[in-house]
């Protein structure tokens, strides 16, 4: 299972170039767990490496998720395959971290290339599905299927949140991840804040 003091995550290519054919998934919703994602690793203190592909043309990455980040550069490539990319693996192997967690735009580009690349070096690779996304709902399926066959494991972003809290008994990141979950889970979110104001509401006096 994933620990958050093993787990290093790369983002990979949250541009507006890769958004603006984005087929297998809503592209807000990509947007929206890509953000989660990002805010739930710096909540549990897990290193995030931010890499976008040629953004003088491609575009920045998303600011939703550089905002989470404010102060940190995001690495800028050529290659396609970020795993070809000696800044951003030297990035990653000083993390000292082995569980390698990755998500991108596109599954069947620029997410698979890397984890099948990484999990022939031997690194424990983890996808975020639905973080990633690609040209068609036939691309990113098949994508996930040839890096399951190469070994990788398949997590969605409010499960990786979930592993790395493991218990609620361990409250040091209940707070942030309760406030995650209100402003990026959806309906879960909606039933916390809904949960809280029921609990928050006096009980009625028996009728005299």
């Amino acid at each position: 299972l994933l620990r958050p003091e093993d787990s290093v995550l790369v983002l990979i290519d949250h541009q507006p170039y890769q958004l603006a054919n984005l087929n297998s998934h809503e592209p807000q919703m990509v947007v929206n767990n890509a953000t989660g994602l990002a805010k739930v690793a710096k909540a549990f203190g897990v290193p995030t490496i931010l890499t976008s592909v040629i953004a003088d043309r491609g575009g920045v990455i998303f600011p939703q998720i550089t905002d989470v980040f404010p102060d940190q550069e995001v690495i800028d490539r050529t290659l396609i395959n970020t795993w070809q990319d000696k800044t951003v693996v030297d990035a990653v192997k000083a993390t000292g971290r082995k569980q390698l967690i990755i998500a991108g735009l596109w599954t069947e580009v620029c997410v698979a290339m890397p984890a099948i690349q990484a999990l022939g070096e031997g690194w424990d690779v983890t996808v975020v599905t639905d973080a990633s996304g690609g040209v068609s709902v036939e691309a990113h399926e098949v994508a996930i299927q040839r890096m399951i066959a190469a070994g990788a494991n398949m997590m969605t972003w409010l499960a990786v949140a979930s592993e790395w809290q493991r218990d609620w008994a361990r409250t040091e990141h209940v707070a942030e991840l309760s406030e995650l979950i209100v402003k990026h889970a959806g309906g879960s979110g909606i039933a916390l804040l809904w949960e809280q104001q029921l609990l928050n509401t006096p009980v009625p006096s028996a009728a005299g």
